[in-house]
């Protein structure tokens, strides 16, 4: 399942302060999945022919002869035939935000299973073999006559784990032992309607949640192929199966690949999409079309480089899977311009179309498109679902049911207002409006106008963000007698453990437009602003460039002391005059002529070297902020 982590640190986007953090949901080491990880890079699939592999002592594995000469491939028979041309969807039942302390019905289930066999989707892959829902649902499924399929699933926990105890660990192989004999005894009991099982979801990426080895998950595949008759395999991200080890390859049927090109427009800055997806040169009329091109060409890359790796191993004949693939329906984190009910829709139809082209060619075997319904508990990780919590159809798949089980048109999401979504709806990149600053200053606080000046250029305006905090920056009128005019500003943070942080942003009036300034002919000058305060220890200065939405910002600030720079913090009014060269070179990949926040201040903890909860609320008051050539 698609690992989400937050964006950078951004001032603009009200993010956390660490770099880089999981969206929500932390992995625990319990029997089932807790959260879903797979961009960053993608996943490859493999195939058929086997080797047994007998257990030695410590947990390690030792492949035995190829068997491949006499046991041929499970994915040569009809059941497997029945597999591939099957409309497969991954299902979970959860509606809630706990799904620990939900209780799941025979009622929930059958109405999710009946609503996907009305749209056609017949084979549904779940991701482990607990009774709550692996085994309710094959027993529904059974006991109603329903055609549905399942590909059944194994969850393994990691024994390896650098941050798990040896007791975890034990315990963890305890878990996984009792979940693969789970999955045994339900592909033997249930062999008219599971149709293949994968073992383990994502353990053998470099950055698992649940990581094991090749050995670990080779035996564990090893055992349940030797006891059920279906096609096994695992399921892993495109780029472990781009290099995916013999000792796997051998052991498995065929391969399951997950492919996330959307979130790798965000989370994978080395792969070509990262920049691509935007189709800046292509008219605004055809560049959401464009966008979504790049994306499922993208996705045909990921499949192609596991398709190279196992021709050249020599499984040419091993068919390979998309085990997971889909596109957010709504925006829970970093995807402005790319997720929305039309884009998803856009992305569905793509998918469709290239597993249809891949009849009798070298394309997927299957797609298993992720998700069928939305699962709150996945917090940030959530809206994926052809149909949203409710059981609503969303427009991804509206021509398959009545109108009266459709979403609602999403307020702002309608580009003409008039509740009906159509492909000119669909989102696409927009490029900053940006003002250039040809001036000697650019003023962004002060009562008095100076000789050759300009402010924000209407219709900009500014404002001030907190970072995921309440921290205030509030106007004082004659309070204190600032040294510039009546009025000054306060600051008055309101810290979370981590510290806080605050930004002067750039934004046109209804605040949905955002605004950059060229601020390049001030690479030499200098960030001044009058400041009084008695805030203790060092705090942190600069301005950010770009945007999050886009993946194109860049903090840029400095730690300043008490004596630096014209800084004191003795409760008495100072002129600080900070040069934009000194913060440059703390951040030389911060673009001047896409400045949004022209102004940061904060205090990150972990930067200015105090404590985790500090918990320090002492007031800034500062005024007159300018950039000067």
């Amino acid at each position: 399942m698609p690992r989400t982590e937050r964006f950078t640190s951004s001032s603009v986007y009200l993010q956390a302060p660490s770099s880089r953090q999981d969206f929500s949901m932390t992995s625990q080491l319990t029997g089932a999945p807790r959260v879903r990880n797979t961009r960053s890079l993608r996943a490859l699939a493999g195939l058929a022919f086997v080797m047994l592999l007998s257990a030695c002592g410590g947990g390690g594995v030792t492949p035995s002869t190829s068997v491949a000469t006499t046991e041929p491939s499970r994915t040569l028979t009809p059941e497997f035939a029945e597999y591939m041309s099957r409309k497969a969807v991954a299902y979970s039942p959860y509606r809630s935000n706990n799904r620990d302390t939900e209780v799941i019905t025979d009622a929930m289930v059958l109405e999710d299973l009946r609503l996907l066999e009305q749209g056609d989707f017949r084979l549904i892959r779940v991701f482990d073999s607990n009774d709550q829902v692996a085994r309710r649902t094959l027993r529904l499924i059974r006991d109603n006559g329903l055609d549905i399929k399942m590909q059944l699933g194994a969850y393994i926990q990691s024994e390896s784990a650098p941050w798990l105890d040896d007791a975890q660990k034990q315990a963890n192989r305890a878990i996984n032992r009792a979940e693969i004999e789970r999955a045994i005894t339900l592909a033997k009991e249930f062999e008219d309607i599971v149709l293949a099982v994968s073992i383990g979801n994502e353990t053998m990426i470099y950055w698992s949640f649940v990581p094991s080895s090749p050995e670990i998950m080779a035996a564990y595949i090893a055992e349940v192929r030797r006891n059920i008759k279906q096609p096994v395999t695992t399921n892993d991200n495109w780029a472990f199966w781009a290099e995916a080890p013999k000792v796997i390859t051998d052991v498995i049927d065929f391969a399951s690949l997950h492919t996330y090109c959307e979130l790798d427009t965000v989370f994978d800055p080395a792969k070509p999409i990262s920049t691509e997806w935007k189709m800046g040169h292509v008219d605004p009329s055809a560049r959401a079309a464009a966008m979504m091109d790049a994306i499922i060409a993208c996705a045909k890359s990921d499949y192609q480089a596991a398709r190279d790796w196992l021709d050249k191993k020599g499984q040419a004949v091993m068919p390979i899977v998309v085990g997971e693939t889909g596109w957010n329906a709504v925006n829970v984190g970093a995807l402005a311009f790319r997720a929305h009910p039309v884009n998803q829709k856009m992305y569905f139809q793509a998918l469709q179309k290239w597993k249809a082209d891949s009849v009798g060619g070298r394309g997927p075997a299957n797609i298993v498109y992720f998700e069928a319904f939305d699962e709150p508990w996945k917090g940030s990780d959530d809206k994926w679902g052809l149909f949203n919590v409710d059981r609503e159809a969303r427009y991804v798949i509206q021509n398959l049911y009545p109108q009266g089980m459709w979403e609602p048109v999403i307020p702002g999401n309608d580009a003409d207002n008039d509740g009906v979504y159509t492909a000119a709806d669909a989102l696409y990149w927009v490029p900053m409006r940006r003002d250039t600053v040809a001036t000697n200053r650019y003023t962004l606080y002060a009562d008095n106008f100076a000789l050759n000046e300009v402010r924000p250029i209407a219709p900009t305006t500014t404002l001030w963000n907190a970072w995921e905090n309440g921290t205030t920056a509030s106007v004082l009128g004659l309070v204190g007698t600032p040294p510039e005019g009546v009025n000054s500003l306060q600051i008055t943070p309101a810290p979370k453990v981590w510290g806080w942080g605050i930004a002067l942003n750039l934004k046109e009036p209804n605040l949905s437009t955002d605004v950059a300034a060229d601020l390049s002919a001030f690479a030499n000058g200098t960030i001044n602003f009058q400041v009084r305060s008695s805030y203790p220890g060092l705090i942190e200065v600069g301005f950010y460039t770009g945007r999050g939405a886009d993946q194109s910002g860049m903090d840029a600030y400095i730690l300043i002391a008490s004596g630096q720079y014209g800084y004191v913090n003795d409760g008495n009014w100072h002129q600080v005059s900070i040069p934009v060269s000194a913060i440059l070179a703390a951040a030389p990949k911060a673009d001047l002529s896409h400045v949004t926040s022209p102004l940061v201040i904060a205090d990150r903890y972990d930067r200015t070297g105090k404590a985790q909860g500090s918990a320090i609320t002492s007031k800034i008051e500062i005024d007159a902020i300018h950039w000067a050539r």
